[in-house]
């Protein structure tokens, strides 16, 4: 954390060089300011995942709300799916009983094509 925060503003520093020289501009500026802001949110992000690991409680003040257990939801308030189609066997029973004569078929030739 030390390490990002100084990194975060040395560059801030070097913006802020570069904004000062001839050849600066308006986006140094910018950068110059928004590099410390970095540098604050590591210190901030830091302490805040100190203070988890922890387990310290939070202020009451900034504590947000805790959500209730999810609960079921009412009838009708989703839209109804529809009801799958019952499929049609007759093609599957014909197609199976096709595929037994041709195996039986098969099955009476290959004593004759053996010998």
């Amino acid at each position: 954390m030390i390490v990002a925060a100084l990194t975060c503003l040395a560059l801030g520093w070097w913006q802020w060089s570069r904004f000062q020289s001839t050849a600066g501009t308006g986006q140094n500026l910018g950068y110059a300011l928004q590099w410390p802001l970095f540098a604050g949110f590591c210190v901030y992000a830091y302490r805040k995942f100190v203070r988890l690991e922890s387990g310290e409680p939070e202020d009451e003040a900034s504590a947000r709300p805790r959500l209730a257990a999810p609960t079921e939801l009412p009838p009708g308030l989703l839209p109804t799916r529809p009801a799958a189609r019952a499929a049609d066997e007759r093609p599957t029973s014909e197609y199976n009983t096709y595929l037994a004569e041709l195996s039986e078929q098969d099955a009476r030739d290959a004593p004759r094509s053996s010998r």
